[in-house]
């Protein structure tokens, strides 16, 4: 099969043929209909950032496909169905998986950074992972559903705790952005969208931003805080740059909740006694967890939640490599690689 094997950073994606996977007991082979080209797999390509498997290795994280094949002991798919494969993996036995917060698993495993990925045409996976897809959800593009907007849907309701009525302001409307605009906004909320680039926060509005802001003309902390009569309720930082993590935290009223999603390996600076004085709370925010998966599939398949319109380029398996000059230049809202276009 075609695979786009990582060999290390600052490397381009070698397309190769490798062997299939070869599926145990437990396990199915999906056929791969697409995978997300995520900002993750660039931190390992551009940024160094090290993958838990040592190079050579598949990456790709965010897929959707058809089982192909099934494993001994497998009872709950067959072949030819439809299935989802979230991004990580958890264990089930840890300390963390046993009170609910699979997505900190220490044993976690991610696609394409512990195990081969999905950029690839099969895939095998622990059947007890995948999820079915319903035939109302897009195959090619239900595949984002893994990842773009499980994050946001864990950053939004489990841990910036959003409840309808509250005002959000989301820092960042790239493909993680924007799924918070559209979940926090499904939920109730009253949305601020913030951005550098206008045609970011056109797109804002469109997912249901009530207010945008671009950063680049104003300064939005105190835009913010006027709009409404004092801070935000709740920010979300979905970029990964300490000065907008910061930027967020100003952005919020006394007794507000700062959610930062987006990576950053650089240290952050805010003001200790806001925190204390002011009942400030900052919390951190990583994938998502098995058991919300339904309930985002559920309100993806009624549309609820909209993920056709988010995946606005494809690209065949060969080209992947203008897939990812595509996101370096921050055109579009999400590409995906099609491994069995033809």
């Amino acid at each position: 099969m075609k695979a786009a094997v990582f060999h290390g950073a600052h490397k381009p994606l070698s397309i190769e043929d490798v062997q299939v996977p070869a599926v145990g007991p437990g396990e199915i082979l999906v056929r791969v209909a697409a995978c997300g080209v995520c900002h993750t797999d660039l931190h390992y390509l551009d940024h160094g950032v090290p993958t838990f498997k040592a190079p050579p290795l598949i990456l790709g994280h965010e897929a959707s496909g058809v089982v192909a094949q099934v494993g001994d002991g497998v009872g709950e798919f067959k072949e030819g169905d439809r299935v989802l494969l979230p991004a990580v993996f958890s264990c089930g036995k840890c300390y963390y998986c046993r009170i609910g917060r699979e997505n900190i698993c220490q044993s976690m495993v991610m696609l394409g950074n512990n195990v081969d990925g999905a950029y690839a045409e099969y895939i095998k996976v622990a059947a007890k992972d995948a999820f079915h897809l319903p035939e109302e959800i897009p195959l090619v593009e239900g595949a984002i559903i893994a990842d773009a907007v499980s994050t946001p849907f864990h950053a939004v309701k489990n841990r910036a705790r959003v409840q309808p009525g509250d005002t959000v302001a989301v820092f960042g409307c790239g493909g993680v952005g924007l799924n918070v605009v559209q979940v926090a906004a499904a939920v109730g909320a009253t949305v601020i969208a913030v951005d550098m680039l206008p045609r970011k926060l056109e797109w804002a509005k469109q997912f249901g931003a009530s207010y945008t802001f671009c950063a680049a003309d104003s300064d939005v902390r105190k835009e913010i805080r006027k709009l409404t009569g004092g801070g935000a309720d709740i920010a979300i930082e979905a970029i990964g740059n300490p000065q907008v993590m910061a930027q967020a935290f100003g952005a919020l009223r006394p007794g507000g909740r700062l959610c930062v999603i987006g990576y950053s390996d650089k240290e952050v600076v805010f003001p200790a006694a806001n925190i204390m004085y002011r009942e400030m709370e900052i919390v951190g925010s990583l994938g998502c967890r098995p058991v919300d998966y339904p309930k985002i599939i559920e309100m993806a398949r009624i549309g609820k939640i909209k993920v056709a319109p988010l995946v606005t380029h494809k690209f065949d398996l060969v080209d992947i490599g203008d897939a990812f000059d595509l996101l370096r230049s921050g055109e579009g809202i999400r590409a995906v690689a099609i491994p069995n276009m033809n």
